[in-house]
């Protein structure tokens, strides 16, 4: 049989087995054994699933992730968030929106040490929710803040998004996370001007709080952020001068947020047990995917399929910039029913070698397809940010919180929109880094 006919075959099965409800990565792992097999032989296609799995677990850049998660962790457990939210409650309060700028400012800075959007909207959600109930802020503007500002952590470095895109297309890992500082901070703009949009269309969401907050008070609040501020710096800064690699710097990171936790004497067995649960169990799912999207890759590449598409592409004679525009529409797309990684490794072995046969930035299209991804983390039926919302707020509609996050779905979008006219916002960094 054809080659691409295989592979188009191959493909169906793929997506009628994910109808089914077969979890993605064992998905990946038999459609690919059973392509290579067919291409291929039985006794190629065994060596190969065995060499795929070993090969992403015994990966040393991979560690990087358990180490992104604890971080995280540490942080959530250590009080950072409740910190980080009063610090930019005590600056944001008398605004207009105050309490939701406050929320967006403090995910940002979150995102700082955490690359879990879900445990960021979590966490967040504890703090700043009761804030906005005591004030009378809408339940809409509430929740649908915290769940786009949960977003931020899988943009702002560290981030698991720009990790589990590395891996799979062969790029920097840590070209790929300094990318995403000047990225965030636009997102984080985006995000702050839609709140101060829609109070200023209607002031009611956000009743303006009359307490009064001193110049000193603003000063001493400041002390919330310096544990943020000092590991961001070591290990981003790190990153970036070159002196630790991303895997080195992921462990210095979780060490500080560490030694921080017990120096505040937050450190319980039980928040050590969560952490290194939680660690363990997002690792290995992880692993499972980017194996079973190697070996998907491997039988697709046999296929030719991706070949055969990249020259079609190339000869259909249209801007770059229309293609750019169907891959993105097919990302919101799958985002309405698939997680982040689960988008990225189902589609990158198709989608990447267009991308670069087009001539577009291998590290600025990373930064696109995460911003595709936190799009995904808040449109129905399956954003995640809004179940965890809707976990913390059971008295809030889930129609209500979607209804609450759709304005800053048009602010990833121009934020989108802004990269594409002027990459050097992502580009800018790392290309720094290469002189």
């Amino acid at each position: 049989m054809d080659p691409i006919t295989v592979g188009i075959l191959g493909c169906l099965l793929l997506f009628v087995l994910l109808f089914l409800g077969m979890p993605i990565a064992f998905v990946m792992m038999f459609v690919g054994f059973t392509g290579i097999w067919a291409l291929s032989s039985l006794d190629a296609a065994l060596p190969k699933v065995a060499e795929t799995v070993w090969g992403v677990a015994a990966n040393y850049p991979y560690t990087i992730i358990p180490l992104f998660i604890l971080m995280g962790s540490f942080a959530g457990s250590g009080g950072i968030t409740r910190e980080l939210y009063n610090t930019f409650d005590k600056w944001a309060r008398r605004l207009p929106g105050g309490l939701g700028i406050a929320t967006i400012g403090a995910c940002a800075a979150f995102g700082a040490v955490s690359g879990s959007s879900v445990a960021a909207a979590a966490a967040m959600g504890n703090v700043a929710l009761p804030e906005m109930r005591r004030f009378g802020y809408d339940p809409k503007l509430g929740c649908g803040v915290i769940a786009a500002g949960g977003t931020l952590s899988f943009l702002i470095p560290p981030s698991l998004g720009f990790v589990v895109y590395g891996m799979l297309t062969e790029q920097s890992i840590g070209k790929l996370l300094i990318s995403g500082i000047l990225p965030g901070v636009l997102m984080s703009v985006s995000f702050i001007a839609c709140v101060v949009v829609l109070v200023g269309m209607n002031p009611a969401l956000a009743p303006r709080s009359t307490e009064k907050v001193t110049f000193r008070d603003k000063l001493i609040a400041l002390k919330g952020v310096w544990e943020v501020l000092l590991v961001f710096c070591i290990v981003m800064g790190g990153i970036y001068l070159g002196f630790i690699n991303p895997t080195e710097a992921g462990a210095i990171g979780a060490t500080a947020l560490f030694i921080i936790v017990i120096i505040k004497g937050k450190l319980t067995k039980e928040n050590l047990f969560t952490a290194l649960l939680e660690m363990a169990r997002i690792s290995i799912m992880v692993l499972f995917l980017v194996a079973g999207a190697t070996l998907f890759s491997y039988f697709l590449a046999l296929s030719t399929i991706p070949t055969a598409v990249s020259t079609w592409i190339a000869g259909l004679g249209v801007s770059k910039y229309v293609i750019l525009v169907i891959i993105v529409a097919i990302y919101f797309l799958l985002g309405c029913f698939l997680d982040s990684v689960s988008m990225m490794v189902l589609t990158l072995p198709v989608i990447f070698p267009v991308i670069v046969t087009i001539g577009f930035d291998p590290i600025w299209f990373g930064v696109l397809l995460v911003l595709m991804m936190e799009a995904g983390l808040i449109t129905p039926p399956v954003g995640l940010n809004i179940y965890t919302i809707a976990g913390i707020a059971k008295d809030v509609p889930m129609g209500t919180i979607f209804r609450g996050a759709m304005p800053f779905l048009l602010s990833i979008i121009a934020t989108a929109i802004i990269l594409t006219i002027f990459p050097q916002i992502a580009t800018y960094l790392p290309g720094l880094m290469g002189r």
